[in-house]
């Protein structure tokens, strides 16, 4: 797919705490005790923070996934019936609507 969708990607629907999560498992490079430490809390109750983020992620990432509104909208891109800023436009907006389906 081009890059029509990169505006809403699956990372975009996790919430600020979950993204600020998974920002600091990569500063500590993916150290879990040092992410625990940075926290103030215990090695089990970031695993259970860290699968949490990878259970609501991998359920985005299905929804995505099942969307095929932008591939329509890319083909409609591609044909010259819609510019890439309104695609970006629609798409960003259906994704937001899709977010806050699954968040309702």
């Amino acid at each position: 797919m081009s890059n029509i969708t990169a505006p809403s990607h699956p990372m975009l629907a996790l919430s600020d705490g979950e993204l600020e999560l998974v920002m600091r498992l990569v500063l500590t490079s993916g150290s879990l005790k040092e992410l625990a430490q940075y926290y103030g809390v215990s090695y089990p109750t970031i695993r259970s923070r860290l699968d949490q983020v990878i259970g609501h992620l991998r359920e985005v990432i299905e929804e995505y996934e099942a969307d095929g509104l932008p591939g329509v909208i890319e083909e409609l891109v591609n044909r010259g019936e819609v510019t890439q800023d309104a695609a970006r436009t629609i798409i960003d907006a259906h994704r937001a609507e899709l977010r806050k389906q699954h968040e309702g």
